[in-house]
């Protein structure tokens, strides 16, 4: 009896040291569950530390406003952008100095925030000075200043964009091509972000001119010609050396099944070369050139240009889509082939492409912020030049640019031909609606030709080719930067 007493008490010992393991190990499961999720919240807010500050709902900015007045943006050459001054109630106003020349880049702070003021918020909003220096403002009622934002942007050079474009619609994009550098940034129409809170009722529900749209990085339109630079180097790749033996007879158009696609206004260019096919803008032979390659590869290209993928870009952007596969019909490839069709592109993303064939193949990150700066003149960030990606053979890119020269000094680009410096660059003229009688007039370009410094970017909106309207525009802006 006692044996059958021990027995039964030692089972229930070791019933309850199984039971009593099993809470053990889920209750270690649950702290090591837990532990996890906190030490995922922690890393997620150190990471994204500026992104939840930024979030509406962060109750945090009001208390900074409240205490600090909002930081200076300054341009390169130091004059002011943005400012915070005294108003005639005492209360804070948000100053522009340049209106509407820097309505898009640099932004505004009130019914929301765009372009610069959005991007450093984080640092405009707060105040690195000495902690000795807040607690005196403190005890003397006054706010203390917040952190500056020193950009990359050229008064003289945007202000030359801002008056070439005149009352057109469209943006002019400039780069420094060696360090990535946002030289200039204008779209139009444009608005006047002194007055933001008074006009915000009339330009938020003017679907028609939408001038609270950045052209530049969020402007979507067909590259038309310029998109040739993407076939050609698709050519190059594909066929090697026996690019120079390429040879068409273009009698205006070029015909596939029951469809034909013409050469601009109609234009007979005869017999062509690569290089005259590329400076004249032959539709016909680029066309012809389409469908000589293999799609697949032709695909690779297109994403290898940052097609269909994220781009470096430090402001809001939309994004592009080309897809070409075997089952892509010829229509499509046609028109892929010439910049027409389903292909749309920003000015900013050409802009990228241009900017690293002038830099031997190399893309630099783009950078639109220099330093920011406590009122002190403490350094609390500083954005050096940096390779974001090789984005074609140095082979390709001087290929590129040779075709690019012709375009200058025989084909449509010519109005950019005998200045003080060289230049290379692409027009177009990109058909948009079904008509085919509108067109966006487009130019894309380095100078000088070697040894290059910056690239321009420019598209003029329903007004006609390229060569017309696109490159006197760029003119005046590459007159701005060589000749003061």
């Amino acid at each position: 009896m006692k044996g059958e007493r021990r027995k039964k008490k030692d089972n229930r010992k070791g019933t309850r040291f199984a039971r009593n393991r099993e809470m053990y190990v889920c209750a270690m499961l649950f702290i090591a569950l837990f532990a996890g999720l906190f030490g995922y919240l922690a890393s997620y807010v150190v990471k994204n530390d500026e992104t939840l500050f930024n979030n509406s709902y962060n109750s945090r900015q009001r208390v900074l406003a409240q205490e600090n007045r909002r930081g200076t943006i300054y341009a390169a050459g130091g004059e002011a952008l943005a400012r915070s001054v005294q108003g005639t109630d005492g209360g804070e106003i948000r100053e522009y100095p340049y209106g509407e020349v820097f309505a898009h880049v640099v932004g505004y702070s009130q019914k929301g925030r765009t372009g610069i003021e959005e991007l450093e918020n984080y640092f405009l909003i707060q105040s690195d000075i000495a902690e000795r220096k807040k607690m005196d403002n403190e005890l003397a009622g006054t706010k203390n200043p917040g952190n500056d934002v020193y950009t990359t942007l050229d008064v003289t050079l945007q202000q030359a964009a801002y008056d070439a474009l005149g009352a057109y619609q469209g943006a002019i994009v400039v780069t420094d091509v060696r360090t990535g550098r946002i030289l200039a940034m204008v779209s139009k129409p444009d608005f006047d972000p002194n007055q933001i809170v008074q006009i915000w009722e009339q330009v938020s529900t003017d679907t028609d001119n939408a001038a609270l749209v950045n052209r530049v990085t969020q402007g979507l339109y067909p590259p038309g010609s310029t998109f040739k630079i993407v076939t050609a180097l698709a050519y190059l790749r594909q066929f090697g050396d026996q690019w120079q033996n390429y040879s068409y007879q273009c009698n205006g158009a070029y015909t596939y099944g029951e469809s034909k696609i013409n050469c601009f206004h109609g234009s007979v260019h005869g017999k062509v070369d690569l290089g005259l096919s590329f400076a004249k803008s032959c539709n016909s032979s680029f066309a012809n050139i389409g469908m000589q390659l293999n799609r697949k590869k032709f695909q690779d290209t297109i994403d290898s240009l940052l097609f269909n993928a994220e781009l470096p870009i430090p402001l809001s952007y939309n994004k592009t889509t080309v897809r070409l596969t075997e089952e892509s019909s010829t229509e499509d490839v046609v028109q892929t082939s010439i910049g027409q069709g389903k292909t749309q592109i920003s000015p900013m993303q050409l802009n990228l492409i241009t900017a690293a064939i002038a830099n031997e193949g190399v893309l630099m990150r783009p950078v639109l912020v220099d330093s920011i700066k406590s009122a002190e003149g403490k350094i609390l960030e500083e954005n050096r030049p940096v390779q974001y990606c090789q984005l074609m053979a140095k082979e390709e890119a001087a290929q590129l640019g040779k075709l690019m020269e012709e375009v200058v000094q025989e084909g449509t680009g010519r109005g950019l031909k005998d200045r003080a410096y060289t230049c290379a660059g692409k027009t177009g003229s990109a058909e948009f609606n079904d008509e085919k009688l509108d067109s966006h007039a487009w130019f894309t370009g380095f100078a000088p030709a070697q040894d290059p410094e910056i690239a321009v970017t420019v598209i003029v909106e329903r007004i006609g080719s390229g060569g017309d309207y696109a490159v006197p525009l760029a003119r005046r802006v590459f007159d701005a930067y060589f000749l003061g």
